[in-house]
This record gives structure tokens, sequence and C-alpha cells, in this order.
């Protein structure tokens, strides 16, 4: 009985060829009884012949690379020399689970929020949090009640492939959260610390899933500065808790989870200031933002008689309105070709192209970290008044469009 003809460059092999569309699904023998079924779909799967006179039965061992190679042989022959006692190989394992049963299962969707509660403290902002719960919720829900030990590389496949080219960033970022929750998983113990990550991308994923088109990654869509004034009249029209978020990340030229995540106790409304935390900005440094009238007159419509200063402004039920709810207003407002983040590039063409405020004072409101050395000289004094007079104007383009009287920044002589 001829053992171990298969290699992994002959797997990989055989794999590649697979994958044309002319192809047929094949069946690899190894020797021994071990078979590996290579499907046209991508997937290899080793299993194990049992022949009892004229019946024949499969077992099956995992899928391929998740079981090595070198491992699918050794269950073969375990298996091998269970039959030679007498032994049926697959009843032994049925009887060998059969303890566990009464014993907790844990499933990926159980372990994806105990992993979830035990990192999120080092996130830092609530739309993060949130993202990584919708994207599970929304793309991985096939995999929730699956025992997080099972899962192979045909169910992560299962979840990705439908949104992997309709939807590649969100499909990216899924398959990303998935490696981790399944790395974690291992570290725990509950998946075998020697196989593969089914969610792994490099030699692995990378084979078996389309190249997608290239990310825009760092690029928002963006409305022209010029439609702003006719965007905001109709923005000002609804009453909607989004709308009035979404007014203030504009007027303020805010990102939006720096927005979402916005407490009454950072807000001075005495000195029309509002600082936000170095734990929620992207620079991880805190921002001093001055806030123009209309952000002032905006937050006293909204403020509470006595706001706790923990408490959110833009929030429902005590917790943090999600990202999505501004994106959905968007297309509600027939304006789904735009990106929330989009408006802060509205807002830093007006600048360029419709004033004459320098540039370093610009990207000092929009929080950027500043390389120049004299324009670092910006960040030693906050620059308040000066980028007060530039947001001043920003929203009395936004009111006015064309006809704002807006007066540049002028630099001290």
């Amino acid at each position: 009985m001829a053992l171990n003809k298969l290699t992994d460059a002959g797997i990989k092999s055989a794999e590649k060829k697979a994958r044309d569309p002319k192809a047929k699904d094949k069946v690899l023998a190894d020797g021994g009884g071990l078979h590996l079924r290579i499907r046209k779909t991508g997937s290899l799967t080793w299993f194990f012949v049992i022949r009892s006179g004229s019946k024949r039965r499969e077992m099956g061992f995992g899928t391929y690379p998740d079981v090595s190679l070198a491992r699918a042989r050794d269950l073969a022959a375990d298996a091998r020399q269970k039959l030679l006692e007498g032994r049926d190989p697959i009843a032994d394992r049925a009887t060998a689970k059969e303890p566990e049963t009464s014993a907790e299962v844990v499933t990926f969707g159980k372990f994806a929020e105990d992993y979830i509660k035990s990192v999120e403290g080092g996130w830092r902002n609530e739309v993060h949090r949130q993202q990584w719960h919708s994207s599970l919720r929304d793309h991985a829900a096939p995999l929730k009640n699956m025992p997080i030990a099972d899962i192979g590389t045909d169910d992560v496949l299962a979840v990705l492939q439908p949104v992997w080219l309709a939807k590649a960033e969100t499909a990216s970022r899924v398959r990303g959260r998935i490696e981790k929750i399944l790395d974690a998983a291992k570290a725990r113990g509950l998946r075998p610390r020697d196989a593969m990550n089914p969610a792994a991308w490099r030699g692995h994923l990378a084979l078996l899933l389309p190249k997608q088109p290239k990310l825009a990654r760092g690029h928002h869509a963006a409305l022209p500065y010029k439609e702003a004034t006719a965007f905001m009249v109709e923005l000002r029209k609804r009453p909607a808790l989004a709308a009035r978020c979404l007014e203030f990340v504009i007027l303020t030229a805010a990102r939006s989870g720096e927005a979402l995540g916005a407490m009454w106790g950072e807000i001075n409304f005495e000195e029309k200031i509002w600082t936000v935390p170095a734990a929620r900005m992207k620079a991880g440094f805190e921002h001093v933002a001055p806030l123009c009238h209309a952000a002032i007159s905006l937050l006293e419509a909204l403020k509470p008689e006595k706001p706790k200063s923990n408490d959110l402004i833009f929030a429902v039920g005590g917790a943090a309105r999600s990202n999505m709810a501004m994106t959905m207003l968007l297309r509600r407002m027939d304006h789904g070709d735009i990106t929330v983040h989009g408006w802060r590039s509205t807002f830093r063409d007006w600048a360029g192209d419709a004033t004459n405020f320098p540039r370093e004072l610009v990207e000092q409101a929009l929080a950027h970290t500043i390389e120049n050395k004299a324009e670092r000289a910006y960040r030693r004094g906050t620059a308040i008044e000066r980028r007060r007079a530039l947001m001043e104007a920003w929203a009395k383009y936004l009111t006015e469009g064309a006809s704002a009287n807006v007066v540049p920044f002028q630099a001290a002589g």
C-alpha cells in the first residue's frame, strides 16, 4: 500500500488548475485511504475512506491548509489503526465527543462579544466600537452561532464572497476583524494552536479570492463648495438629531467621530470654545476649536436645562449616534454620492479658492499634523481668535453663499 503520495507543492498546483472555469472537482489520493477533494469553488477538504464489504463511508478531517498535510496523515494513521483493531473510527470520534455535549459550546458570536469588551478600552471613539459590532452583525451573521472551534476556510469564504467585490473596503475590514477574533480564540485555547487562521490573508485567502478594485483610501467624496449654501438650506429644514450633528460637523470642519463623542462638559459657552480630548483625536493631541455663532446657537437649542458634563450632545437614549445615521441622511437628501468626512474637503477647498486665509491656519482648523517648522509655530499658540475669524467666515458663506462678504485673514504686521 503506497503512502504519502502528495506534496504541498503538488496540492497548490492542483488547486490552481481547479480554478479554471472549465475544470471539474478533483480528488487527490495520498494513499492508505486519505484523500483531498478540490472543488472548483476553491475549497480543499480532507477525507478518509472506510470500506466494509460493498459499503463506502467518508470520514472528514477538515480543510486544507487549516489541517496540514502532516496532520491529515496523522489522523489517517490513527483511523487505520482503529480499523485494524476492529473498531469504527467514525463511531469512536462521535463517542469521544459525547461528554462535551454537556459543556457550554463557545460560539463565534459569544466570543466576539467577549473579545470586543476586552480590547475596546484602547479604542479612541464610540464610532470605531460601533463599526466593529455593526460590521460583524451585518456581514458575519452566518458565523454567529457556529462553534468557534469549527470555523474553517469555507465558512469565512461564505461570509466574504458576496461582498468582496461589491463592498471591497467593508469586506476587507470584516476579514481583518474575523482574523483577529479567531487569533484571540487560538490564544485562549479554543482553537488548535498549530492550525492556520482561516481568515488569514497572506498565503491563504489571497489565493482564493479575486483581486479587489483598488481602494481609494484617504479620499472621501465631497460636495463642491459652491453647492454648500443650497445644501445647508435643505439640511436646516430637517429636525432629526442626525441633521443637527451633521450641521455641527460642517460648521466646525470636525471629523464625525469627534462630533459624535462630544460631551456637554467639553463646551465652554462663555468663551465659545470646544475642547476635544486627545483620546478622540486622530493625531492623539487635544484640540481646542473656536465655535462660530451658528455652532453656539445650534448647541444652545439642544442643551438640556441641567446637562451632565459627561452626557453626549448628539445622543439618543444615552448612546452615541452611529455615523451611519448621517450617511443615511445624506442619501435621503439625494446626496448619497458624498460622504460626511468629505465636508472637510469642501471646507478646505473653499478656504483655498475663495479666501486668502493662510494655509497653516486652515490646516490647524482641520487639526492636521503639521510637519513644517514654520507652520508648527502656530501650534505653540492656539491662535484661537484667528481661527475663529476663519470659522465665522465659513459659517457666513454657508448661509449667504457667494454674496457673503468674506474678509480674508490679514497677518499682523
